[in-house]
């Protein structure tokens, strides 16, 4: 959505971009900035230039007409003046390329050629545009003080000489304002940008963020649900394996269960790459087990020819939180699966206690096999997760071998 909404953006400032200033679309346009090459002037661009040229023309005849009748001006100062005027007009269309340049050229400029005055509030308005203030602070400071000494050395006819004064700074310091206030909204325009360009970057790692988040998860519940099915193909291919003489009805038995889980397996491992593939978890798949499942988990594991003892003093499993009941889910079944993996053929007590306030404890113990169990490669790591699990839930889980060389599994869950 926020690509469509950019995209559009884009879309539309390409359209208007004749409407910006071509400094704003250098910054604007990637692609521009991106060339290396200077900007070239848009249509608003030659608009502006061609009204700033003009204003210096019109300000540059006038103060030459008051230049030709001042009895005080020579008559080749007159045309050095006008001279001078005439390339401080020219100037105005570079006004863009140098600014500061032509900016320290119209300091002597201006106070030799009189004609050179509009052309010069134009120079100064495209520094205070276009660079530091610290420069437009300088060069404007040296022109102020320049002003008196010019209309000491050439007064202004028909005007005394503090108003003459006072007019030309007002008209400088105007210039100079009005450049400041376009490079504010200049700069507002180029900080809302980048803001929006943040806010639409976090967003996206958010969302890449969220979307690991439930890979990660989706992770866990692959090796809960797997492990517990093909611990079941495990157990049962080794018991016809080493039990060949084995009667028949328990072969059709361990098949049967061997069929089962595979199929199970398989199931599970279709919705998991599912939900991989569309990078989102998927809700209208099947439902996760609650804590009301356990009856189900433990008749499973009793048909797979385990002995399972089940203590379950909840009085109402629908009433746990869904999230608690699958968390105790989880922490069953991997008690069964350890004790199915490590302890076989001992019987396993699952027991779960607790309420509202006092929080939901599950305990999966077995007692010492007997015999040697070869090691199982792998084991530890489903412990892990769901100590993992337990903690981001608000809970804790803890587990271990006991005195008697048993093992001993034991969460506790939060129920507000």
């Amino acid at each position: 959505m926020s690509g469509d909404k950019t995209e559009q953006a884009v879309s539309a400032f390409q359209g208007r971009r004749w409407l910006f200033p071509s400094a704003v679309v250098h910054e604007l346009d990637p692609d521009a900035g991106a060339s290396g090459r200077r900007p070239r002037r848009t249509a608003r661009d030659w608009a502006v230039d061609f009204s700033c040229f003009l204003l210096a023309v019109l300000i540059g005849l006038t103060a030459a007409e008051t230049v030709n009748g001042d009895p005080n001006t020579s008559k080749s100062l007159a045309a050095i003046d006008q001279l001078l005027g005439a390339l401080a007009c020219a100037l105005v269309w570079l006004r863009r390329r140098w600014p500061l340049g032509l900016a320290v050229a119209m300091v002597p400029l201006g106070f030799v050629s009189n004609t050179s005055g509009g052309a010069g509030m134009i120079i100064f308005f495209s520094l205070a545009v276009h660079r530091p203030f610290k420069y437009v602070a300088l060069l404007g400071g040296i022109s102020l003080v320049g002003i008196p000494f010019y209309f000491w050395w050439r007064p202004e006819p028909g005007l005394p000489f503090v108003a003459a004064v006072l007019l030309a700074s007002l008209l400088t310091v105007s210039a100079i304002a009005c450049g400041l206030l376009v490079r504010s909204k200049r700069q507002l325009m180029l900080s809302l940008r980048d803001r929006a360009l943040r806010a639409e970057t976090e967003a996206k790692l958010r969302a890449e963020q969220a979307q690991r988040l439930a890979r990660e998860a989706i992770a866990r519940e692959m090796h809960d649900v797997l492990a517990h099915r093909l611990t079941l193909l495990s157990v049962h291919a080794g018991a016809l394996e080493f039990r060949p003489d084995a009667p028949q009805a328990e072969v059709a038995r361990a098949a049967g269960v061997i069929r089962e889980s595979a199929h199970e397996a398989l199931q599970d491992l279709r919705e998991i790459i599912g939900v991989l593939r569309a990078g989102e978890p998927d809700e209208a798949g099947r439902p996760q087990p609650t804590l009301a499942a356990l009856d189900a988990l433990v008749a499973e594991s009793r048909e797979a020819g385990m002995k399972v003892t089940l203590d379950n003093r909840v009085t109402d499993p629908a009433a746990v939180p869904a999230s608690v009941g699958r968390t105790a889910y989880r922490i069953a079944q991997e008690g069964l699966t350890n004790a199915r993996k490590h302890a076989p053929g001992t019987e396993v007590t699952v027991s779960v206690t607790g309420g509202p306030g006092e929080g939901l404890t599950v305990d999966v113990r077995n007692p010492a096999p007997e015999g040697e169990v070869p090691p199982v490669p792998g084991s530890g790591q489903g412990l892990i997760g769901l100590t993992e699990r337990a903690t981001l839930a608000g809970g804790r889980l803890a587990y271990g071998p006991e005195g008697d060389g048993g093992f001993e599994v034991r969460g506790w869950l939060p129920w507000g």
